[in-house]
């Protein structure tokens, strides 16, 4: 990242002279005497530092430092001028200028003042290249899939992005639907400002009110010292509220007075909180028919379901399944350093014809699980959990302890891979731990792999 600085100034021997001693200290300068000129080089260069005068021909430097930012917001900005006023000098600061000097005391200033403005400038740069790379990881784009279902549920969400209207998203579990409140965040206007995800059935009731809206010190036991609630922690961003089903009618009357005047009060406090934030909340259940039957507020599901947008099941896009298998194939395939995989026919059928009642969360685990077992560079069917194959051809057919026996060695495979972490093993299988345990022992399998 090479040490750039960009000289404004329309006395061309000032500039030339500047130039000079900036670059004797290692930094590459780019010259202009105007500021049309020296807007036109920092949209092509790689420009860090700007170092304006005030007064230019064409523009007043103060008023330049906003356009300056406009092209390149990390970029940091030293105004100088021969005549220093208050008025400028405040007025330069909140357009976002370094700081703010007086020609003839710039011969022992400007050189320090330059590099410590050029390691903000570098730093913001870092920052803005990871909020960016962040970004492109959330957008839209990243949302695999060809089937008309689901490019009708990106093009709503793209449509309501840009604004800050609260979303309702709709849908199965594990049909993406955190994936979608990334990405409505990262394509709105709130994007460089908190993202803050909570799910509500991870909570009991009174848990939940803390977590959300903040408490006061001795609010009660345990609570010794005031504490900011997530929602406040989204502040200026967004606040995705998973399973909203889940939350309990007390909480969601005081959700409910966030949505209208986005103040709330924190647990053991007396005074009212104000916030500025965006709500996606999303939900499995049916919240309209709770709603009418009193197990949901009427009033509260009416300001959350002011632009809601359906997610589909993957059962409903079965002409994504193999996109997204291949997708997850290079991906896990990379993460554990194995070569790049192919599936086979018989594999890809099974994918198919499989329910996916966990959608593409349930294709992801599954898929990862395939990657752990596969040996050469195909995957075929023969590595799918023993409920992608038809049972009840094999009982008939087929002798019933083999079943048993491809499943011992599926669970000792994985064991392997985890290392006898019992959790992790579950987890790839798609079990409980006591399913788990139980299946050791009904299986005599040895831990101590």
């Amino acid at each position: 990242m090479q040490k750039t600085v960009l000289i404004i100034d329309d006395e061309k021997k000032i500039c030339s002279l500047l130039a000079r001693i900036i670059e004797l200290e290692g930094f590459k300068v780019y010259q202009a005497n105007t500021g049309k000129e020296g807007l036109k080089i920092l949209a092509a260069q790689d420009v860090y530092v700007v170092i304006s005068d005030v007064k230019l021909p064409d523009i007043n430097g103060v008023e330049l430092v906003k356009e300056i930012k406009k092209i390149k917001p990390y970029a940091e900005v030293i105004n100088l001028t021969a005549f220093g006023t208050i008025q400028d000098g405040v007025m330069a600061m909140r357009n976002g200028a370094f700081d703010y000097i007086t020609k003839g005391d710039d011969n022992d200033k400007i050189i320090p003042l330059v590099y410590k403005a050029m390691d903000k400038a570098r730093l913001q740069f870092r920052i803005s290249e990871l909020e960016n790379k962040v970004a492109r990881k959330y957008d839209f784009a990243s949302i695999l899939g060809q089937s008309k279902v689901i490019k009708e549920a990106i093009s709503l969400s793209e449509k309501v992005a840009g604004t800050d209207t609260t979303v309702l998203l709709l849908g199965e579990t594990g049909t993406g639907k955190e994936v979608f409140a990334q990405a409505i965040h990262y394509e709105s206007l709130r994007k460089m400002k908190p993202f803050v995800a909570v799910n509500c059935s991870g909570f009991n009731h009174e848990l939940l009110e803390s977590e959300l809206f903040g408490h006061k010190a001795g609010a009660f036991t345990g609570a010794i010292k005031d504490k900011k609630g997530l929602l406040e922690e989204a502040n200026e961003g967004t606040i995705f509220l998973d399973e909203i089903g889940e939350m309990n009618l007390d909480l969601q009357a005081k959700l409910l007075r966030v949505l209208e005047n986005q103040t709330f009060i924190k647990v053991g406090d007396t005074q009212t909180s104000k916030i500025n934030v965006r709500i996606i909340a999303a939900t499995n259940r049916d919240l309209k028919t709770e709603a009418e039957n009193g197990k949901f507020r009427l009033d509260l599901y009416y300001r959350l379901s002011v632009f809601s947008i359906e997610l589909p099941s993957l059962s409903q896009r079965k002409s994504d399944i193999l996109l997204i298998a291949k997708h997850y194939l290079k991906e896990f395939a990379n993460k554990v350093n194995k070569q790049e995989l192919v599936m086979a026919d018989d594999f890809s059928e099974l994918l198919l014809k499989h329910s996916w009642k966990g959608n593409i969360r349930e294709l992801k685990n599954v898929i990862e699980r395939v990657v752990i077992l596969a040996e050469g560079n195909t995957v075929a069917a023969s590595l799918l959990p023993y409920e992608f194959h038809n049972l009840g051809e094999a009982t008939e057919q087929t002798d019933p302890m083999k079943m048993e026996i491809v499943e011992k060695q599926h669970i000792i495979k994985v064991l392997k891979y985890t290392r006898g972490n019992k959790t992790e093993t579950a987890r790839l299988l798609g079990i409980g731990l006591t399913t788990l345990y139980r299946k050791i022992e009904e299986l005599k399998i040895t831990t101590h792999l």
